[in-house]
């Protein structure tokens, strides 16, 4: 029998990492990434950390090394690019890898970056972690965690179709990722996947909601201080086609798959003010970029995981 792990973690940082390590929205208002409210409520200054207990388990793999969801990507048909050539057709290949039985399951809770980054598996980048899964092997994930492994993914299979070094993310080293992993997770004023895309020259913006296509990165807040991070799939609208709520796939209170939201004005808590998108464009179109310019987010050390 595996011998059973018990860790305790002491808050040893201050207020203010705790309350943007679950996500701030630009107004200042408390807004938390974690899909269910109070999931990722912040410890006060000086309140010790309960004891984190967990039988430490070797990652499930079949015979040949894969994961559910490698194995699915490892056996699927080319992707064909549309005539943008954007990231989008890769994304939403990949969502199609991920399990929707519950077999995913949603975990959050603060104070664990040292163990978990809301991955499924251990991402790679350059020969280093960079977002580490839950050490149980339990595939348990949370919103940001989620969409940053689908962009990363999306990202080494689209490379691998042009014939490029999968690790080669418009000249990135590990640390550029790494900065962009905590932009993600909103860990600081004004944070946003759209604002590490767009920093990075990795792609674009979108402004007119119209222009919103299936496989776009999107963000946004709730009126009860809650947030989420999701992939865009769809709109919904009303019979006069106004639009009424968001369809999107991600790591959601019962686990990893798609759901629909709507906004306060039509039934339900989304914030229009505040809905972030943005698109990973072509590789032809990356741009340079200029880390002077991007915030360098110092939230949690990118530690690298132990015993497996």
């Amino acid at each position: 029998m595996p011998a059973r792990i018990v860790i305790q973690l002491a808050s040893i940082v201050t207020l203010t990492i705790l309350l943007n390590g679950c996500g701030q929205p630009t107004n200042g208002k408390s807004c938390s990434h974690c899909n269910t409210a109070n999931a990722c409520k912040p410890a006060t200054a000086n309140e010790d950390e309960p004891k984190r207990d967990f039988e430490f388990r070797r990652y499930p793999v079949d015979g040949r090394g894969f994961t559910p969801v490698t194995k699915y990507l490892a056996s699927a048909e080319p992707v064909v690019d549309d005539a943008e050539g954007a990231l989008n057709p890769y994304v939403l290949r990949v969502i199609e890898a991920y399990p929707t039985d519950g077999s995913y399951p949603y975990h959050c809770k603060p104070l664990e970056y040292d163990i978990y980054n809301g991955v499924t598996e251990d991402i790679w980048y350059q020969g280093r972690v960079v977002a580490k899964a839950y050490p149980d092997g339990s595939r348990c994930s949370y919103c940001c965690g989620l969409t940053f492994e689908i962009f990363c993914r999306a990202m080494n299979l689209r490379n691998r179709a042009k014939g490029m070094q999968p690790d080669e993310f418009n000249g990135m080293c590990f640390d550029d990722l790494f900065s962009l992993l905590q932009l993600w997770y909103v860990e600081g004023k004004g944070d946003s996947p759209q604002r590490g895309i767009v920093g990075y020259g990795l792609g674009y913006k979108i402004e007119n909601w119209e222009d919103a296509r299936a496989g776009d990165f999107c963000d946004y807040s709730r009126n009860n201080k809650t947030g989420h991070s999701v992939i865009f799939i769809d709109w919904t609208r009303d019979d006069a086609g106004k639009i009424t709520g968001i369809k999107y796939f991600s790591s959601n209170s019962g686990g990893v798959g798609p759901k629909t939201e709507y906004f306060e004005d039509t039934g339900g808590n989304l914030m229009r003010n505040w809905v972030r998108l943005a698109r990973v464009g072509s590789i032809e179109n990356y741009k340079p970029f200029n880390r002077l310019e991007i915030p360098q987010r110092q939230a949690y050390a990118p530690t690298q995981p132990v015993g497996r």
